[in-house]
């Protein structure tokens, strides 16, 4: 009797302002006629809803929890919503959402501008209000980051391709708004290989009568599109540098 009631509306998750009027809803069929039972979580304590015995449950927001709602019929078979959270924003500044908010997302926290070391943790941070609750896609430089989906933005060890404009969208059914656009410097760490650092040296302490050429063949710029054909060039280049008796260190990016 597992299909004996259907779920055929989940409630759903949103962000808001404290003091903020809303319902959350959920809607069943069922072979009998249906009975509800709300229950919320808080601070891994779960408890029913004194009275919130319907489908729809008024809520005027004043702190997080999470709510779901169980369905059973005359013949005790019972089944449980998803759980959805109710995010509650304390500190919203006084007007905000306006009186004519219809819940599409307002961006109440901004990330931040940072320097952070190579291979050092960057973390960046938004949130913003919606009903339903928005969700979030991160970009860098105008790319869309794959797997940067959260409110946080997490990437453990930072390296120099890191650094960029972030900005975050957060969407819901109502619409989307973007964050502030921040630079991220990500500074710092080993600028050669090794075995280019002592090739390096061996050449700084060669006689002043010595012919030296030192080529570098950059590809990867930060506001210019990729090179064609730096590593060519500069192979191209060391070859015929060398035959007129130089002695060439190339390096790379």
């Amino acid at each position: 009797f597992s299909t004996a009631i259907v779920i055929t509306e989940q409630p759903a998750s949103v962000s808001v302002p404290a003091g903020y009027a809303f319902t959350l809803r959920c809607r069943a069929e069922g072979r009998t006629s249906l009975q509800y039972q709300w229950f919320c979580q808080q601070q891994s304590v779960c408890c029913p809803v004194p009275g919130a015995t319907k489908q729809d449950l008024p809520i005027t927001a004043q702190q997080t929890q999470l709510y779901t709602c169980r369905i059973n019929d005359l013949y005790k078979n019972a089944i449980f919503t998803d759980w959805v959270k109710v995010e509650v924003h304390q500190c919203v500044a006084r007007g905000l959402p306006p009186r004519l908010w219809r819940g599409e997302p307002v961006i109440v926290l901004n990330p931040t501008e940072q320097r952070v070391e190579v291979g050092k943790p960057l973390q960046l941070q938004c949130a913003a209000m919606g009903v339903p609750a928005p969700s979030y896609q991160w970009y860098r430089n105008g790319n869309l980051l794959e797997h940067q989906k959260k409110k946080k933005l997490l990437i453990t060890h930072a390296k120099v391709s890191d650094s960029g404009t972030y900005l975050c969208c957060a969407s819901n059914s109502h619409g989307e708004h973007w964050t502030n656009a921040v630079d991220i410097h990500i500074e710092g760490g080993e600028t050669l290989p090794p075995a280019e650092r002592l090739q390096l040296c061996h050449l700084v302490f060669l006689s002043a009568t010595g012919k030296i050429a030192l080529l570098v063949g950059n590809n990867r710029y930060q506001h210019h599109p990729n090179l064609m054909a730096p590593v060519t060039d500069v192979f191209e280049l060391s070859r015929l540098l060398e035959q007129l008796g130089f002695q060439v260190v190339s390096l790379l990016d």
